[in-house]
């Protein structure tokens, strides 16, 4: 799909028959201070000492530096200078300034232009003050991008609104990168739009390799960020049931699994802390099966770690000692389930001590009638489960148990673009049997139990995350209304799928 542009050259050259020239007789004095004395350095320094001062005055540069080398004075500043001085005109012709050859192509471009791009402006403005057929080449790093990429990089400087469709979004933003069109990346969504096309289409494997592999060849501040944010919401629902979960480069999973959880931040959305941990065990067997072109069945990825030898855990054997930090961001307190517990102690895939303590923990809780006294921040501690509301739904719920407590948490669509999600306290009665929610549950005769929660939803809207949250509440659950019913988070929007997060600890009481 991309071509390579290593062999190709784009320089700045101010003859004729060259690649990037002057289209227009230019003035060649600029006023400074009082006199008129300096002229536009289109030559190489001539020994002129008294203009050489003068230009370091007006444009604030040291003249000790400049008599170093006057010949290559700070670009920057004479950019800055020119491309106000243009910019201020208020003119612009139809003829091209410059023409830009690159490609095979020559694309003719002007002033107001050329200025928006950094380094299009330094390639100019150093080809001007050096007076040379051979300028610095520094575009020869651009790779992997099309003609038709390129031309839509060049024809945004000319536009007001970015343009940019799925096919062609990854070359643009590399060419906007080499460039130094800042513009192009001031608005994260691309990025985000581009995820929530590319990866629910077919094409996804394609696509979403693209947009990893760019990520780390250009390292753009911005488009990261908006990579981060939407991995953080579809890791597990999406990206996780998919062969290119495999492509994920390791620092880029450690921030999407330390994302921060609290309101007006996106964090990390998963139905449950065993659905992430089984995502996370996925992604080590496909770092270690690279010929596995399928996603198997859980069984089969459980028998290849139980596989290793018994001496000590995965964790602590060579192949797993590197993936330690990423297990350590997992809340294994928040798995409850006691058929869950014995499927990761048959694998041996972590140090015991993690998960005897783990254990006690649930022990003591049982014992105290639920109380997490271990547990403090709801922040960075809490049970999490989500609800991923999609179009096709009025109502959707699920329902959990911790330590004797049953709860159903809720979504409901009001009307095409008004919702509300909440969590209920149920009797086990209420459960249909036989139950996976249930079975091989304690069950708490307690009539209240006091919980802190909070309640926060994401959706994508036109590439733009819209966040919604309640604050961190206190309440005491009973199994009578309104008692057994916590506050509504009641959202309004045109997103759909709608990421809705439940975060709750059970306080002493």
């Amino acid at each position: 799909m991309y071509s390579s542009l290593s062999s190709s050259v784009i320089s700045i050259i101010i003859h004729e028959n060259v690649e990037f020239r002057q289209r227009k007789i230019r003035l060649e004095r600029r006023i400074v201070g009082a006199t008129n004395r300096w002229r536009f350095p289109q030559d190489h320094f001539c020994g002129d000492l008294l203009a050489l001062s003068q230009m370091c005055n007006v444009l604030n540069i040291d003249l000790d530096e400049a008599l170093k080398n006057p010949d290559r004075l700070c670009v920057s500043k004479f950019q800055k200078l020119l491309s106000e001085n243009v910019m201020n005109s208020g003119t612009q012709s139809g003829e091209a300034d410059v023409i830009l050859e690159c490609l095979g192509f020559k694309w003719e471009l002007h002033h107001p232009q050329i200025f928006q791009s950094e380094t299009l402006a330094k390639l100019y403005l150093t080809a001007l003050i050096q007076n040379t057929k051979c300028p610095q080449r520094e575009l020869d790093k651009i790779l992997k991008v099309t003609r038709v990429a390129f031309a839509l990089a060049l024809k945004n400087l000319y536009m007001n609104e970015v343009e940019m469709t799925v096919d062609n979004v990854l070359g643009v933003l590399a060419s906007a990168h080499i460039l130094q069109f800042n513009r192009l990346f001031q608005n994260d969504h691309r990025v985000a739009a581009v995820c929530q096309h590319d990866v629910e289409q077919t094409h996804t494997k394609h696509h979403q390799e693209l947009l990893l592999g760019w990520l780390q060849e250009y390292k753009e501040e911005q488009l990261t960020i908006a990579c981060e944010k939407w991995l953080a919401m579809n890791l597990v629902p999406l990206v996780g049931t998919q062969i290119h979960l495999r492509q994920i480069p390791e620092p880029l999973l450690y921030k999407v699994l330390k994302s921060p959880s609290h309101h007006r931040v996106i964090g990390l959305f998963t139905y449950s802390e065993f659905h992430l941990l089984k995502t996370l065990l996925m992604w080590v067997y496909l770092q270690m099966n690279c010929k596995v072109q399928m996603i198997p069945i859980h069984e089969a990825m459980l028998a290849f770690f139980n596989s290793f030898p018994k001496k000590c855990c995965f964790l602590e054997q060579d192949p797993g000692q590197a993936w330690m930090p990423l297990f350590l961001c997992l809340r294994l307190h928040g798995i409850t389930s006691g058929k869950d517990l014995e499927e990761l102690k048959h694998i041996n895939f972590f140090p015991e001590s993690w998960l005897v303590r783990v254990t006690a923990n649930h022990y003591h809780a049982l014992e105290s009638g639920g109380n997490m006294v271990h547990l403090k921040d709801l922040t960075t501690q809490a049970m999490r489960f989500g609800l991923l509301f999609r179009q096709e739904y009025t109502t959707y719920s699920e329902r959990i148990s911790i330590y004797g407590y049953f709860f159903e948490i809720k979504g409901i669509k009001h009307d095409t673009t008004s919702y509300s999600f909440s969590m209920q306290r149920i009797r086990h009665t209420d459960l249909e049997c036989p139950s996976p929610v249930c079975e091989h549950s304690t069950i708490s005769l307690r009539s209240e139990r006091l919980v802190k929660y909070e309640i926060r939803a994401q959706t994508l809207v036109d590439g733009r995350w819209q966040e919604f949250g309640t604050n961190q509440i206190m309440q005491k659950f009973g199994f009578i209304k309104p008692g057994c019913k916590s506050h509504a988070l009641k959202i309004q929007t045109v997103g759909i799928p709608i990421y809705a997060s439940f975060a709750f600890i059970f306080p002493a009481s």
